[in-house]
């Protein structure tokens, strides 16, 4: 297959380079080899002519202080991208075959209710006293997908939850610095759930998207079982043989968040999400428990 890969610098760009190794795979952004400024058409445009598919995941970080300047960022960089890519798939002869967009399961209401499904779940933006960081972040993912919307081929979106591999600089590499820290106990009252799919099953995921013509719409990639916070870091406690966690009360949390330079709604938020069409298009999922994914990650974490 010959994939255009935009915006893939980060740590899922690195996932699927490996589930595509073997395939033509195209990147186009600032580093290039193809140049692409995420805003403004160009000679780049020419490297969709043909592909099988045009997977998108570009975007300023959400992991940061969501200041006025990084909320501009984190919106326009998203917006931006997703409308340029779309004028560019009405102006190529052979476009290709699907177009992949970004999304995010954090567009989902919080909940420690019934989970949520793509045919029966609840957008967020409607629960009340909602904190204004988390607002924000329901409405990012509503303006991200609704960027895509119109463009001339399949179009899936990519409701990802936090995706997990021993890649440093992601996510899992923090919750494990802060496992072996001892600093990876309950936070807040712990009963928030916390949604999560295995890299494995992410990259096994967008191959099974690309392949099935009858999907399109929102897709959920998240793994069949999200488990409340306070167990799940106790299951990666387990996997790295660490026993203790301290916990951190949401005061505490408040600090560090402001120390590392984040917010506490990536991990307070509850998001219960679960796969309902993966699992109606009959996949099969490598990993779907907590316990031992984290296990698998732990043992292929990179030592040094």
């Amino acid at each position: 297959m010959r994939i255009v890969l935009a915006g893939g610098s980060g740590q899922i760009g690195r996932v699927l380079a490996r589930e595509f190794a073997g395939d033509d795979v195209v990147a186009i952004g600032r580093g290039g080899p193809v140049v692409w400024d995420g805003r403004t058409l160009g000679p780049w445009v020419s490297a969709l002519e043909g592909a099988d598919a045009l997977i998108n995941l570009a975007g300023h970080s959400v992991d940061c202080r969501y200041t006025a300047a990084n909320r501009h960022a984190i919106m326009y960089s998203r917006i931006a991208s997703t409308h340029v890519l779309r004028d560019a798939l009405e102006r190529v002869s052979e476009p290709p075959k699907v177009w992949l967009q970004s999304s995010t399961a954090t567009i989902y209401a919080h909940t420690y209710g019934p989970p949520h499904d793509e045919e029966r779940g609840v957008l967020g933006g409607v629960e009340p006293k909602l904190p204004d960081t988390w607002r924000f972040s329901v409405d990012v993912a509503r303006a991200w997908e609704e960027a895509a919307v119109g463009a001339p081929v399949r179009t899936v979106f990519l409701r990802s939850a936090m995706v997990m591999s021993p890649d440093r600089g992601g996510v899992f590499d923090t919750l494990l610095t802060l496992v072996r820290r001892r600093l990876g106990g309950r936070a807040g009252h712990g009963r928030q759930y916390v949604s999560w799919i295995h890299e494995t099953d992410f990259a096994r995921a967008i191959r099974l998207l690309i392949e099935r013509d009858d999907l399109s719409g929102p897709v959920n990639l998240s793994a069949p079982n999200p488990q409340p916070y306070a167990e799940f870091v106790r299951a990666l406690r387990e996997a790295a043989g660490v026993r203790f966690g301290l916990p951190a009360p949401r005061p505490l949390l408040e600090v560090g968040a402001f120390v590392m330079r984040t917010e506490t709604e990536l991990v307070l938020k509850s998001r219960r999400v679960v796969p309902g069409r993966l699992l109606e298009a009959g996949f099969e999922f490598a990993h779907p428990d907590w316990p031992e994914a984290a296990g698998d990650l732990v043992s292929r974490y990179p030592i040094g």
